[in-house]
């Protein structure tokens, strides 16, 4: 199967069977799928933090002379900061939803291991983050993570169906 971060990208949109597929996957095709995620994640985040930076500074005197003089030096570190903690949110979530999902995938008795969801997961997490991502803007509370996490169990619950089933027990 050989495709690329974009055709990742729209699978994990929508497409609970490309995302059921991408069990059989390279591990590093799906690394680089996370840390391309993140990483536009990370860029759009520092440049709200730069924008909401100024604004929460411009009422402190002190704290704009302070900004001022180690603007160069704050920048390049809360960058790679965010990335770090970005990305180790979102391995530690896609972790913990793979472990769910093994638990949905033995009680509709269908075959797979826990690698396997990991790649399913980490492509059923996007929709959901992008979501949270967005409304985080709207300061709407613990219902949006409830909600998200809800949709990203739903995904993998379509996706998992998508797996092959068990083969029945043989009596002896």
């Amino acid at each position: 199967m050989n495709v690329n971060i974009y055709q990742l990208f729209k699978a994990s949109l929508m497409e609970p069977k490309r995302q059921a597929a991408v069990r059989i996957m390279t591990i590093g095709k799906i690394m680089q799928f996370i840390f391309v995620f993140v990483g536009l994640l990370t860029i759009v985040s520092f440049i709200e933090w730069i924008f909401g930076l100024g604004d929460a500074t411009s009422s402190m005197a002190g704290l704009v002379e302070f900004m001022e003089e180690i603007e160069w030096l704050l920048y390049p570190f809360a960058l790679v900061f965010l990335f770090v903690f970005t990305t180790l949110y979102h391995f530690i979530k896609i972790s913990l939803f793979a472990l769910i999902a093994l638990v949905i995938l033995n009680a509709r008795k269908r075959r797979g291991e826990y690698r396997h969801l990991w790649r399913t997961t980490s492509l059923s997490v996007t929709v959901p983050t992008l979501l949270t991502f967005v409304l985080s803007f709207f300061n709407l509370g613990f219902s949006v993570s409830l909600a998200t996490s809800l949709l990203t169990l739903l995904y993998l619950y379509l996706a998992i169906g998508y797996y092959p089933k068990k083969p029945p027990l043989q009596k002896k």
